[in-house]
């Protein structure tokens, strides 16, 4: 299996985090480990029909998806020849582009989109970003209303922050951070602090563990203990803190 990304354009970069390009050869099994990052995905199969071996769901040649957002860490299995390419979203930023019905209605699922929602098939060649810029770039649409500056405090206190302190520096209630993480993200605010937090922590241990004990990782990271840490890692990853 061959996975690689590349970056949007500046002026997508607030919005958009990556697209990507996922490719598998028959004659093997190959499995690529999904991690909750708050975002949503759009997955375009441009091969033949797959099968998904671990839910057995199929994805149709020449048709569009929509991946919510994950709560914990997802598997997916393939053992046939597969080409998929993808834009990944940055939290919240999805509404800029679509008028898409609640993104909680596809939280830890998958969607089939309609076709003329994405880029036409036959304006991919050897660069997808070229395709995907031009495609978006007309799409934007810059919303009065946006969670792209409290998605912003979330990431700089790390998910060091509480719900209601986040509401107050926001100057609004956490009843209406709660309805607009839900309609945009398809999180609660609380489940995207954590995961936050996690990727936070899950950086700090692969950068400095073992320099740096798993206990002090916790601390430095807002948990109450090593084995809060531990049990998050393990919710959100699959493996243990130190198997990462």
């Amino acid at each position: 299996m061959k996975y690689t990304e590349c970056k949007p354009h500046i002026l997508l970069a607030p919005f958009i985090d990556a697209y990507w390009e996922l490719t598998c050869k028959a004659g093997g099994t190959a499995i690529h480990k999904i991690l909750p990052d708050g975002c949503v995905d759009l997955a375009i199969n441009i091969g033949d029909d797959f099968l998904n071996e671990k839910d057995n769901s199929v994805f149709k040649s020449e048709k569009a998806y929509l991946g919510g957002a994950i709560t914990q860490f997802v598997e997916a299995i393939f053992s046939q020849e597969t080409h998929l390419i993808g834009v990944r979203f940055k939290p919240s930023a999805f509404s800029h582009f679509y008028a898409y019905s609640s993104l909680h209605e596809v939280t830890n699922n998958v969607v089939e989109l309609s076709n003329d929602l994405v880029p036409k098939i036959s304006s991919f060649s050897d660069d997808i970003a070229t395709a995907f810029d031009s495609f978006f770039h007309n799409k934007l649409n810059q919303s009065k209303h946006s969670l792209l500056p409290i998605v912003a405090t979330v990431k700089q206190y790390v998910g060091r922050i509480s719900v209601s302190e986040l509401a107050k520096k926001h100057f609004t209630t956490v009843r209406q951070l709660e309805r607009n993480f839900s309609y945009h993200i398809g999180l609660s605010p609380k489940e995207f602090i954590n995961i936050i937090r996690y990727r936070y922590a899950q950086q700090l241990i692969l950068e400095k563990y073992p320099e740096i004990k798993l206990a002090e990782i916790a601390f430095d990271s807002g948990y109450y203990d090593q084995a809060h840490l531990s049990n998050e890692i393990k919710k959100y990853s699959g493996v243990v803190p130190t198997n990462l």
